[in-house]
């Protein structure tokens, strides 16, 4: 259906949402346990620029969508669960730590959401982890959602407007992304905590100091799509001590050729593990295809694997490293 004719056939649902009183969906109760209020209860409303739209949360949100695993391993972790009404689109399963917490939380659905699909939980919060999530053939247009009284928050490591996309993105970055996240859904407490474990365990990690060259591998086939100079692979290379063959390359990720990979000849080839383009078939490809077959890093199986939903901004980045610090000291 073009983007045109489902905008104006949702019209009228819209209508009928609103004149049901979605628009006070702000206040309707928790679905669980009553949750708590926000730490700074009796504070002026949260005012943010978030990703260029401004937006505006009187109260901590009571029923929240996520949209991405980041997102939804964000709230857990902040213990904001038992607000947690749906989650969508998730990247794989989640930590062992975080599973037992989000029992019973419904998956709405395994891409991006429907604008209806979201309009049926009457969410007070939708927390994406990308902004192209926002839009009328997804979970809906931003705007629209805030005149129905839903406040819409993008992860704001994933900004990607001039101005707002972190240029280069740094834990610190990361870490106030935890800050703002534990702020907007009133677990300031449980946020500073987070952030404070984090860093810890960061600062913890040895990096490698052998200068060792890397490529991350982050999908495609006939064209690898690879890590580059200013986004997470770049930030979680550089922590293990990593040097990012790509790291001249002025965005997150790029597309690259296997000529260009052969002739940077990396030390390691960082793949990245996903249900759907696991590491074994990456090795397969690798191995088969005549221009990397014989690259130092394949033929001595220099591998290092990362989980795909850790290698977006969120609470996996500093276990990304320190597991790519051990698989780098076992080789």
């Amino acid at each position: 259906m073009p983007a045109t004719t489902r905008a104006l056939s949702a019209a009228p649902v819209l209508a009928l949402l609103l004149a049901a009183g979605l628009s006070g969906c702000a206040g309707a109760p928790a679905t669980s346990a009553e949750a708590p209020a926000s730490e700074g209860a009796g504070a002026e409303p949260m005012v943010l620029d978030n990703c260029g739209t401004e937006m505006t949360m009187d109260a901590a949100p009571q029923r929240i969508l996520t949209i991405k695993s980041s997102t939804l391993e964000l709230a857990l972790a902040l213990g904001a669960g038992d607000r947690i009404i749906g989650s969508a689109f998730s990247d794989g399963p989640l930590p062992d730590d975080l599973a037992a917490d989000a029992e019973g939380i419904a998956v709405v659905s395994d891409k991006v959401p429907s604008t209806e699909a979201v309009l049926e939980l009457e969410p007070d919060l939708v927390f994406a982890g990308w902004e192209s999530n926002f839009s009328v053939d997804g979970a809906g247009e931003r705007a629209d959602l805030q005149k129905l009284g839903i406040t819409t928050y993008v992860a704001p490591a994933a900004c990607k407007a001039s101005g707002y996309m972190p240029d280069p993105l740094t834990f610190d970055t990361v870490f106030d992304g935890f800050t703002e996240a534990g702020e907007l859904l009133g677990e300031e407490k449980a946020a500073a905590a987070l952030v404070e474990e984090q860093r810890a365990a960061l600062d913890a990690i040895t990096p490698d100091d052998r200068g060792l060259t890397a490529v991350w591998y982050s999908s495609g086939t006939d064209q690898p799509f690879v890590g580059a100079g200013i986004g997470a692979p770049q930030m979680i290379m550089s922590a293990a001590g990593l040097d990012n063959v790509f790291a001249d390359v002025h965005d997150t990720w790029t597309s690259s050729s296997w000529e260009l990979i052969a002739e940077a000849d990396p030390d390691v080839i960082v793949l990245v593990d996903a249900a759907w383009n696991t590491a074994a078939s990456k090795i397969a490809l690798l191995t088969s295809n005549p221009v990397t077959s014989r690259l130092d890093a394949v033929t001595n199986e220099r591998f290092v694997i990362v989980d795909f939903p850790a290698t977006e901004a969120g609470i996996r980045n500093v276990d990304a490293v320190a597991s790519i610090v051990t698989q780098l000291g076992e080789q």
